[in-house]
């Protein structure tokens, strides 16, 4: 038995808002959450701005007894996995045991383990919160996930740096339609911001130092790029069996129609540069999804706005699209809501899935150069384009390579 699968929520934590229409709306208007650091002092590195969610209560969303017994990792999670639930009106109800759990993060509970490091080196052990020794591990999303939500099924976290979101909406997909569970929360999560993460990042000059020009520091795929703004937040996306999702009248953002995944082994930060093992991703998502590639009517592209990716995920999509490549609308939205890592997969699924249900496609933000080495059609306006397909595409440390295709519900 092979089940289609439907994503019938959309639960978002991100700094350009919180909760799907909040998310979408200010992603169409062009806003950007991208700040000077006020989480700490970032005064030593020469990256000093990042994409914070600033206006986060997790007493919004979860129990105060909850809320003591976990740290901002953990509560992001919870709370992108109730938005998604509420948003799809996803029935919690009846029997739980095959609901699974699917949730990637780059770096786990690190920066709680950091900052609990410095309680240990001025105070002791005795200082050190117990909660530390359940916080620090990827998967303590999905289990507080599964905790809150008394979901019984199957779990998977994964740490495949910054495709991890993307991967764990793949395996979830392939998990319902093989039958091992009739829905899945599934997306990515990461709370990076701390000192010593962010330095390690700025130490290997990967993130932008346009620290004059917040708003205008991550560039997606113009010539004046110099590196990622790191974010944090969580993005979490309801996945059902269609059949189910169509018996109960839901409302569904699109179908997971393929999914495709690969591995550079080529070097830990630099990609490939012949692109073609991102392009084996996306024409294995492709094939998954029974498409050819002149059937692509719009890319989600990584475009993580660092010099060498950028230029190589140009080259994939030529590898996977031919022609096309120079022609099929192509968004990237990290300009506007920074790269946090393992959860941007998720952010990007759920725009190309609002894309497909809405008919219209974000621009690329302080695209203002056009690099002559990233000769894609990206958006320039947010306008109306109607596709009825999509390819979303994630690239992270290690060359790991996640595409997946989602396809509008027609019908």
């Amino acid at each position: 038995m092979s089940y289609r699968v439907a994503v019938t929520g959309v639960g978002v934590v991100t700094p350009i808002g919180i909760g799907v229409r909040a998310f979408w709306t200010n992603l169409l208007a062009g806003d950007v959450g991208v700040r000077s650091i006020r989480c700490f002092d970032p005064g030593a590195f020469s990256s000093r701005i990042a994409a914070e969610v600033r206006d986060f209560d997790a007493r919004d969303f979860m129990a105060a007894r909850r809320v003591q017994r976990t740290e901002r990792f953990a509560q992001f999670a919870v709370s992108a996995a109730r938005l998604a639930v509420d948003d799809a009106a996803f029935p919690l109800d009846g029997a739980r045991h095959d609901i699974g759990v699917f949730v990637g993060s780059a770096l786990g509970g690190l920066a709680f383990a950091e900052e609990q490091h410095d309680r240990y080196r001025r105070g002791g052990i005795r200082a050190v919160k117990p909660l530390l020794a359940v916080s620090v591990f990827a998967g303590a999303a999905t289990t507080n996930i599964a905790l809150d939500l008394d979901l019984r099924g199957p779990t998977l976290a994964n740490a495949n740096s910054c495709a991890a979101g993307s991967v764990a909406i793949g395996e979830a997909f392939r998990a319902i339609r093989r039958g091992e569970c009739r829905a899945a929360l599934a997306g990515g999560v990461e709370a990076p911001l701390s000192p010593l993460v962010f330095g390690a990042f700025a130490v290997i000059r990967s993130m932008s130092t346009r620290n004059d020009e917040p708003a205008r520091a991550s560039r997606p795929f113009d010539r004046d790029r110099d590196g990622f703004v790191m974010a944090e937040g969580a993005g979490v996306l309801v996945l059902e069996r269609m059949d189910d999702a169509l018996r109960r009248d839901a409302r569904i953002y699109g179908e997971v129609a393929g999914y495709g995944l690969t591995t550079d082994a080529y070097h830990m930060t630099a990609p490939r540069p012949d692109g073609t093992c991102l392009a084996r991703a996306i024409d294995g998502a492709l094939a998954e999804a029974n498409m050819d590639a002149c059937e692509v009517e719009l890319v989600d592209a990584h475009g993580s706005a660092t010099v060498l990716n950028d230029k190589t995920e140009t080259i994939a999509l030529e590898r996977a699209l031919g022609s096309r490549a120079r022609t099929v609308p192509v968004t990237a939205t990290k300009g506007q809501h920074g790269h946090a890592l393992g959860a941007t997969g998720a952010w990007e699924a759920a725009v190309a899935l609002l894309a497909l249900q809405d008919g219209r496609v974000p621009r690329v933000v302080n695209l203002e150069n056009r690099d002559d080495a990233c000769a894609l059609a990206c958006v320039d306006a947010t306008k109306p384009l109607d596709p009825a397909n999509a390819v979303s595409t994630s690239a992270g440390f290690g060359g790991i390579n996640a595409a997946l295709v989602f396809r509008r519900a027609e019908g």
